[in-house]
């Protein structure tokens, strides 16, 4: 059900262009949701919200700071990340590692404006994947 927001899970999700929020990732399967969109709520207490395209400096920046997204977990039905594969990144581990010279490309009109609350659009745009 949309909240109205342009923030939660329903279609009025806005991007950090002010568009619609467009799809982050079908395969892997993405989202605070699982449902393939950077979206979030109230719950989403990491703001999982930047759309981001995997590279290998990012993997093991994250890896390194306790967030190991390159290991398999079947338990959770999650298969691993590689480079190239999309995924929605917390906001707040975005602009750590943007802080630290390694921060994967976005895909602004998958990013959700909430992630304008930990990370500054300029930097989000000097990152957009190309």
């Amino acid at each position: 059900m949309p909240d109205g927001s342009g923030f939660g899970r329903g279609p009025l999700a806005r991007n950090v262009l002010g568009g619609l929020l467009l799809p982050c990732s079908m395969a892997p399967l993405t989202g605070w949701f699982r449902d393939g969109c950077c979206r979030t709520d109230e719950n989403d207490h990491g703001s999982h919200t930047v759309c981001a395209v995997m590279t290998e400096a990012f993997l093991a920046f994250s890896r390194r700071v306790g967030n190991d997204l390159s290991t398999p977990r079947p338990e959770y039905r999650f298969p691993g990340l590689k480079p190239g594969d999309r995924w929605c990144l917390c906001a707040a581990r975005w602009e750590e590692a943007r802080a630290a010279g390694v921060a994967p490309p976005v895909v602004l009109a998958a990013t959700n404006m909430a992630a304008l609350r930990f990370c500054r659009r300029e930097d989000l745009e000097a990152h957009a994947a190309g």
